[in-house]
């Protein structure tokens, strides 16, 4: 696995452990749940968004290399 993937899982997974505990949070002590929607947004789209970014990155850089 390349190494960019292996820092997106990092990333990936503090992210959602985060958000989660920041959801669990809101939906705890709130009077209005309805605020966990962004953080679970949140919690999905960033991940997502940032393996497309460092996949781009990664095709960007690797122009002229061979893939086998």
């Amino acid at each position: 696995m390349p190494l960019w993937k292996r820092l997106w899982l990092l990333f990936t997974v503090i992210w959602v452990v985060v958000a989660a505990l920041n959801v669990a949070t809101i939906l705890a002590f709130s009077e209005e749940p309805e605020k966990a929607l962004m953080p679970v947004v949140l919690g999905v789209a960033v991940p997502a968004l940032a393996y497309v970014l460092a996949w781009l990155w990664h095709r960007w850089r690797s122009r002229g290399e061979r893939h086998d």
